[in-house]
């Protein structure tokens, strides 16, 4: 047989392979690296406020949030909110959603196996299967090789470590593209119950009003403009667009609304989150005040209008003008709801992990060829944001920086 015929039996024995198969090899090779990288930085680590020196893969993974999910799990929510002498609200509880912590005491219910088993269980569980909808959402803008590919950068990104710890990243991304998926394929009914369900695992309402909130005006404007059948369609699409946008943003206060409930003070969520940061929140302040401290005022005026500039010639490359509308939406809706309310600090990396649509955009670039870069460099990049950021180091009277 000629090494044409031999190529062709091999694609066609690889579309026999059902689709989850290649996609759950991926995830699990992501998986083992991530876990290679955990133990490696595991072993490096000193003694630190949860652990001593080298502890167990176990013990390395419930560090930062980790441990103010499992207090969750074991306590619940302060119906007081603690307080410095001051009157300053601290550090507690209510800055976490609560359906990720929720979920894990639900389990224990059953099955009595406890935190340390469960919640990191959850997590992988979760990740597992959030990257089979990812799938699924870039193959409607991919073929099965691209989508792939997008799939891969995923499970190999810098940040990717966060899928198998006991955070609600995991869970959070199996609902954002569970959602994104059902809005793609215009099934905006199905999607208010994942709206709801993503909003309590994540501060994910505002920019999903926004992303709705894009869909719904270009719906209207398709509609006025056209009288043929995309017009039509279009118009179809309003009503369930602005009713799905009206789920996102109440989804959007219940937590805050539930804290000032349980609490008695009306802005406790706010409060609590804001005693991260140690200053009262002011909407895209942040972003002028961090490049301005460390390079001065003009040059930092000079990195925020580069960014501001970097961030539309991303959504007018092609690459990612070719994910679609949906995508595409929900991306600039994210970063503008980040530039409002987001301080810029160590954390950043890890909140970027909800632009995961622009994964297939990157698998994209050179034909797919950067993908055989962009994979090792991802790889290096989450050891070091492991090693550096998750790793606990002394750094100051105030400890290390948070991941």
């Amino acid at each position: 047989m000629s090494s044409t015929g031999t190529a062709g039996v091999r694609r066609a024995s690889l579309r026999r392979v059902p689709w989850p198969v290649p996609v759950l090899a991926v995830f699990l090779a992501g998986r083992l690296v991530s876990t290679v990288i955990l133990l490696l930085a595991a072993s490096r680590q000193g003694a630190s406020p949860w652990s001593g020196p080298s502890p167990a893969y176990g013990t390395f993974i419930d560090y930062w949030d980790s441990g103010w999910y499992e207090r969750i799990f074991t306590e619940g929510y302060p119906s007081d909110l603690p307080r410095d002498a001051g009157g300053t609200v601290l550090h507690n509880q209510w800055a976490f959603h609560p359906l990720f912590p929720g979920l894990v005491r639900a389990l224990d219910a059953v099955t009595g196996l406890g935190w340390g088993i469960l919640a990191p269980s959850v997590s992988i569980a979760a990740a597992a299967g959030a990257s089979l909808v990812v799938y699924r959402l870039f193959r409607l803008r991919s073929d099965a090789a691209g989508a792939l590919a997008g799939v891969a950068v995923v499970s190999f990104a810098p940040v990717a470590a966060i899928l198998q710890v006991p955070y609600a990243e995991s869970l959070h991304l199996l609902l954002l593209a569970s959602a994104l998926y059902l809005v793609a394929t215009h099934r905006y009914y199905a999607a208010m119950p994942v709206v709801v369900l993503m909003c309590s695992a994540r501060p994910a309402g505002v920019p999903f009003a926004i992303m709705v909130g894009m869909l719904f005006l270009h719906a209207l404007q398709v509609a006025h403009r056209s009288d043929d059948a995309a017009g039509r369609s279009a118009a179809g699409r309003v009503r369930p667009l602005f009713l799905l946008g009206v789920v996102a943003s109440l989804s959007a206060v219940a937590w805050p609304v539930a804290a000032w409930v349980v609490t008695g003070q009306r802005d406790a969520y706010v409060a609590t989150e804001t005693a991260w940061r140690g200053e009262a929140l002011a909407p895209f302040v942040p972003w002028f005040e961090a490049p301005a401290a460390v390079l001065g005022p003009a040059a930092g005026a000079l990195v925020v209008v580069a960014l501001v500039m970097g961030g539309v010639a991303l959504f007018l490359s092609p690459a990612v003008r070719s994910i679609g509308l949906v995508l595409g939406a929900w991306c600039a809706g994210y970063l503008l709801y980040l530039a409002a309310f987001w301080d810029p600090q160590s954390s950043t990396w890890r909140i970027l992990l909800p632009l995961f649509p622009l994964a297939l955009a990157a698998a994209r670039l050179g034909g797919g060829r950067v993908l055989w870069v962009l994979l090792p460099v991802s790889v290096v990049l989450q050891f070091l944001w492991v090693d550096w950021l998750w790793a606990w180091t002394p750094s100051g009277p105030n400890g290390d920086y948070p991941p």
